[in-house]
C-alpha cells in the first residue's frame, strides 16, 4: 500500500511531529534515530523488519549498521524534506525497535 506523495512539512508541523517522536531528531532535511541491539544478528533482524515495513509503505529509509548499532535516516527527497510519510515510518520503526528489544542510542 503506497501512501500519497505529500509536500515537506512546515516548520511548525515538523516541530509538532518531532515532539510526538521521542528519541528522533531533525538533522537538516531528515529525521534520524539510532538504536543498540543485543548483538549483530539482532541488529540485522531489526533492519530486515524495517526493510519489510518500508517496502509495504513504498518509502525507503537510509539504514546504517555498525555491529550491533543501527541508525535510520528518513527524508522524502522528492519533496525536498521531511513529510508525513517520514513521520509515519518513524512511528513504525519505533514499534519494531521496541518489539525487538533494541535500546535507544545516544
Amino acid at each position: 500500500m503506497s501512501q500519497a506523495r505529500t509536500g515537506a512539512l512546515s516548520s511548525s508541523e515538523l516541530a509538532a511531529a518531532v515532539a510526538q517522536l521521542p528519541g528522533w531528531r531533525q538533522s537538516g532535511k531528515a529525521l534520524e534515530r539510532g538504536f543498540v541491539c543485543a548483538g549483530f544478528l539482532e541488529a540485522m533482524a531489526l533492519l530486515n523488519q524495517v526493510a519489510a515495513i518500508a517496502q509495504r509503505l513504498d518509502h525507503h529509509p537510509d539504514m546504517l549498521i555498525e555491529f550491533k548499532k543501527v541508525r535510520f535516516t528518513l527524508s522524502s527527497h522528492d519533496a525536498g524534506g521531511i513529510t508525513a510519510r517520514d513521520v509515519a515510518l518513524a512511528h513504525e520503526i519505533d514499534v519494531a525497535a521496541t518489539a525487538s528489544g533494541a535500546a535507544p542510542r545516544a
